[in-house]
C-alpha cells in the first residue's frame, strides 16, 4: 500500500547539514496497525507528516497504491490525501472560526456527500465521542482534552483508509486515552490502516508492528 525508498530529509545551516531522516526504506501493508517510536528528535513526526503529504521537501521515492507521490503535482497529492487519509495532529489543528459541528463537517464536504447524509454522520460522531453538548462551541471554548477528542473525531469521520496519528492521546487523561485506543483497535479490525507516533508503551501495545527511529535512521 505504502512503499518508501531511500527517503532522506535534511536542513542546511550555512556550511553544515542537519539530517532529520536517513535512508528510510520501509513498507506499510493495508490493514496494519503500526507504531513509530523513538526518542525526541528521532524524526518520528517528520516521517508521519511526510506520509501525510504535508511536507514534500525531501529526497527519495514514495509510492501509495502504486502511484509515485514524489512525482505528483500538489493538486494531485491533495486529492490523494483527501481520498485516503485522516490525520490526528498533536496540536489539534482545529479551525478556530468554526464550531465543533462545522469542524467535523469540513472533511465530509470535500467528498461531495449530500447534506442530509453529512448531518447524520456528524450526529453519529458527536454521539460516539460524547461531545454532543459541545457542537455549537468554538475550539477556544474547549479544554485541551476536548479539542483532541474533536480532532480525532474529525480524522475518523469520513472513514479514511489510513489514519495517521501524532501522539493521539497526549492531551487526554488515561481513561479517555484508553477509549481512543480501543476505537483505533476496532477501526483497525474493520480494515483501517493506522500509523501512529507514540512515546507510550501502552499505546504501542495495540499495534501489530513497531518501527523504532533513532537519529533519523530505522533501527
Amino acid at each position: 500500500m505504502i512503499r518508501l525508498v531511500n527517503i532522506e530529509k535534511y536542513y542546511d545551516h550555512g556550511p553544515t547539514r542537519s539530517w532529520v531522516l536517513r535512508r528510510i526504506n520501509t513498507e506499510f501493508q493495508e490493514g496494519e496497525f503500526v507504531s513509530i517510536m523513538g526518542p525526541s528528535g528521532a524524526g518520528k513526526s517528520t516521517l508521519l507528516h511526510l506520509l501525510g503529504m504535508h511536507d514534500m521537501s525531501w529526497a527519495g521515492e514514495y509510492y501509495l497504491y502504486g502511484q509515485p507521490v514524489h512525482k505528483l503535482a500538489k493538486k494531485d497529492r491533495q486529492e490523494l490525501y483527501k481520498r485516503y487519509f485522516g490525520f490526528v495532529f498533536q496540536s489539534y489543528h482545529l479551525l478556530d472560526s468554526l464550531t465543533v459541528y462545522e469542524n467535523l463537517d469540513i472533511p465530509l464536504s470535500y467528498r461531495n456527500i449530500k447534506k442530509g447524509e453529512r448531518e447524520s454522520i456528524v450526529a453519529d460522531a458527536l454521539d460516539r465521542f460524547q461531545i454532543v453538548g459541545k457542537k455549537d462551541l468554538y475550539p477556544n471554548q474547549l479544554s485541551g482534552g476536548q479539542q483532541q477528542l474533536v480532532a480525532i473525531a474529525r480524522a475518523m469521520i469520513a472513514s479514511p483508509k489510513i489514519i495517521l496519528a501524532d501522539e493521539p492521546t497526549g492531551n487526554l487523561h488515561s481513561g479517555q486515552g484508553k477509549e481512543i485506543m480501543e476505537i483505533f483497535k476496532k477501526l483497525n479490525s474493520e480494515g483501517t490502516t493506522i500509523i501512529q507516533v507514540t512515546h507510550s508503551e501502552a499505546n504501542a501495545a495495540y499495534s501489530s508492528r513497531i518501527i523504532n527511529l533513532a537519529d533519523g535512521w530505522i533501527e
